[in-house]
């Protein structure tokens, strides 16, 4: 049974989804390739559909902090474990579109240019461990 979301729902969900891109784009900073890497992640956000479209795609915009990698990783990995439990409560059949949109995204910025650099993987990997289910 789905529930619907509420706003502060969604923009936790839309915090955890654009701050992981957010994480594997600075891992490898260059404005070129952050300009690619954000043409690579509404390609794989475009897929979203249901309840992750619905929080993907309306409200603001997440607010992220810019001063270092830490601080986005604070904000960033904890919003994405919220958002699987947020999800898991209210609308599981989402729970597995949410995760493969997230990682898919992330891997597809990681990959623009072709090679992904050991500072994305572990981005990626870290975004992995946030999102995954409890032991």
């Amino acid at each position: 049974m789905e529930q619907r979301l509420t706003d502060d729902e969604r923009q936790v969900l839309k915090t955890g989804a654009f701050g992981a891109v957010f994480l594997v784009s600075n891992a490898e900073p260059g404005m070129f390739a952050m300009i690619q890497e954000s043409f690579a992640a509404s390609g794989a956000f475009a897929d979203a559909s249901g309840l992750v479209r619905e929080a993907l795609t309306t409200g603001p915009l997440p607010r992220l902090p810019h001063d270092s990698a830490l601080e986005v990783e604070s904000v960033v990995l904890p919003a994405l474990g919220r958002a699987v439990d947020i999800l898991r409560a209210k609308s599981p059949r989402d729970l597995s579109a949410y995760r493969d949109l997230v990682l898919a995204a992330a891997e597809q910025v990681a990959r623009v240019d072709r090679e992904v650099a050991p500072a994305e993987a572990a981005a990626i990997e870290r975004i992995r461990g946030a999102l995954a289910e409890p032991a």
